[in-house]
């Protein structure tokens, strides 16, 4: 690390990928560097694999070599650690004023370790420079790359088991999701699902029979003789658009499906959804170590779903927020390896600003869905794909 700011001058602290560099990078150091001394730090390699999923276009060299060009930057270096805090120890030594980060980079987990160093975090809305368009990598990687959506869940999650719903039969919730944001790999969002669809679909989704897709890609992913079967939601959110709901009854798929294509109420999941990176799930995390799976558990579940379903087709906030906070509920009461004390930490940053929440996936980390009035602060919007979308 090199390049020392003069006593007057606030250093500044960004790290990112920076992948496919672009005039959104650009921006991003322009209007950090108006704090002070601009210092970068890159993902390695290896990082960005273990984050993203997949290999960078650039190498680490190449990326660093691209990013200390940029009048904007007095320094910039390849961080030491790894995960979404691979900056731990470079943070440390440079003590910089502010650490700066999009929407998107904002994690509770960066914010309490600021706090501890003495480092504001300033977050910073995606604003493109006068006369250029917004840009970022996951749209500049979409225009000639994969385009697959995501999913979450909003009620229901673990119903689609055999073993959960032979308890009780009920309903599951799924958003299908466009990829306005590169989800982070083992983080709720059907990443895994998702990457046994690019081996069929490498680019986009056909248009076609939405539902024979999504029963297409399960039965791809879960082969004969697979000891571990991934349950059908994933496979019905990323292959069904809009919001749909399916229903389990002691089976891997469901028996029965409603979907909703309304923009009245897309529109309204939009305005009230939101998302916070927390941190990857980790490896060893057994959510089966220790589970209270039975008829009373279950049919709280079910009984959620039911009640958040009907909420929405009202666009009743109150009544959505009572429902999806009384699912997760029912969710962790099942099975308690979802929380620890590290996400219940998290998740008093939102309690004043949310209404209800949940954790996307199976939990131990990944990101937290908010349900909300308004964005709370720090938190990302998200984009329902519509039927039609050229995904």
């Amino acid at each position: 690390m090199t390049g020392k700011a003069t006593t007057s001058s606030k250093k500044i602290f960004v790290s990112g990928c920076y992948d496919l560099l672009h005039s959104g990078h650009v921006a991003f150091f322009k209007e950090a560097s108006q704090y002070g001394e601009l210092y970068v730090g890159l993902g390695s390699d290896a990082t960005v694999e273990s984050l993203k999923g997949r290999k960078t276009i650039n190498s680490e060299q190449e990326r660093l070599y691209m990013v200390k060009s940029i009048k904007y930057v007095h320094d910039a270096f390849i961080n030491s650690g790894s995960g979404i805090m691979d900056f731990e120890e470079e943070l440390r030594e440079l003590q910089p004023d502010y650490f700066v980060v999009n929407e998107d980079g904002f994690s509770p987990a960066k914010k309490t370790f600021c706090d501890a160093l003495g480092i504001e975090l300033k977050v910073l809305e995606r604003i493109p420079d006068a006369g250029l368009p917004t840009r970022s990598t996951t749209a500049l990687r979409s225009s000639d790359n994969c385009t697959l959506p995501y999913r979450i869940d909003l009620a229901g999650t673990w119903i689609d088991q055999p073993y959960v719903s032979k308890y009780h039969p009920g309903w599951a919730i799924t958003l299908s999701l466009e990829p306005i944001v590169e989800y982070n790999e083992r983080c709720g969002m059907s990443t895994s699902t998702r990457n046994a669809a690019k081996k069929m679909w490498p680019y986009n989704l056909p248009l076609e029979k939405p539902q024979k897709l999504a029963e297409i890609l399960f039965r791809f992913e879960n082969s004969p003789g697979s000891t571990l079967v991934s349950g059908a939601q994933d496979a019905i959110g990323i292959c069904m658009p809009g919001l749909v709901r399916h229903y389990y009854d002691n089976a891997y798929w469901p028996k029965q499906f409603e979907t909703v294509d309304s923009e009245d109420i897309l529109d309204w999941l939009e305005n009230h959804i939101f998302m916070v990176l927390l941190w990857p799930r980790p490896d060893k995390l057994d959510l089966l170590k220790e589970t209270y799976i039975n008829k009373e558990n279950v049919e709280k579940l079910a009984n959620a779903a039911e009640g958040a379903w009907e909420a929405i087709l009202k666009k009743d906030l109150t009544g959505f927020a009572k429902y999806f906070k009384e699912s997760f509920n029912a969710q962790t009461t099942m099975f308690p390896a979802m929380m620890n004390d590290d996400i219940n930490e998290a998740l008093k940053n939102y309690k004043n600003d949310a209404l209800a929440w949940k954790l996307a996936g199976a939990g131990g980390g990944g990101y937290l869905i908010l349900l909300a009035e308004k964005r709370p602060k720090d938190a990302m919007k998200i984009k329902i794909r519509r039927r039609g979308s050229d995904l």
